[in-house]
């Protein structure tokens, strides 16, 4: 797997990960590749899953950072809607049920419950999520 990268003066690179060779200690190696440069490190299984969590919470944080609260209807919340708030919780899931909606959030740290709402409560959202278009 590869993704293109750029450092802070806008030069791009190619970011390369694939698993280590077999045989001996499983390690997951990350080369990066750009005019100039060529750097390879390798790391262990466990140590690259953190860094993939590390990488998810900071582009979650990014987004919510460039982006103005919205006010939606209960019942116009969108699996991967961000409420506004002192900490991050996701919608998860909306299902309506005549005049209200149940809806399930996930925390940021990975812990999911559910909540009935009117379909007609005010919900602010801190990013709303758009499919790509």
């Amino acid at each position: 797997m590869s993704v293109d990268v750029q450092d802070t003066e806008g030069r791009r690179a190619v970011l390369g990960i694939a698993p280590g060779p077999a045989g001996g200690q499983a390690q997951v190696g990350i080369l990066v590749e750009g005019s100039g440069v060529r750097a390879s490190w390798s790391c262990t299984p466990g140590a690259a899953r953190e860094l993939a969590a590390a990488l998810v919470e900071a582009a979650a944080e990014a987004e919510n950072a460039r982006s103005e609260p919205v006010t939606v209807k209960a019942s116009e919340l969108l699996r991967g809607d961000v409420r506004d708030g002192d900490r991050i919780m996701t919608v998860e899931a909306v299902r309506p049920d005549g005049a209200n909606v149940l809806v399930t959030w996930t925390s940021g740290g990975r812990r999911s419950w559910s909540q009935v709402y009117s379909a007609e409560t005010d919900i602010t959202l801190r990013r709303r999520l758009r499919p790509e278009s």
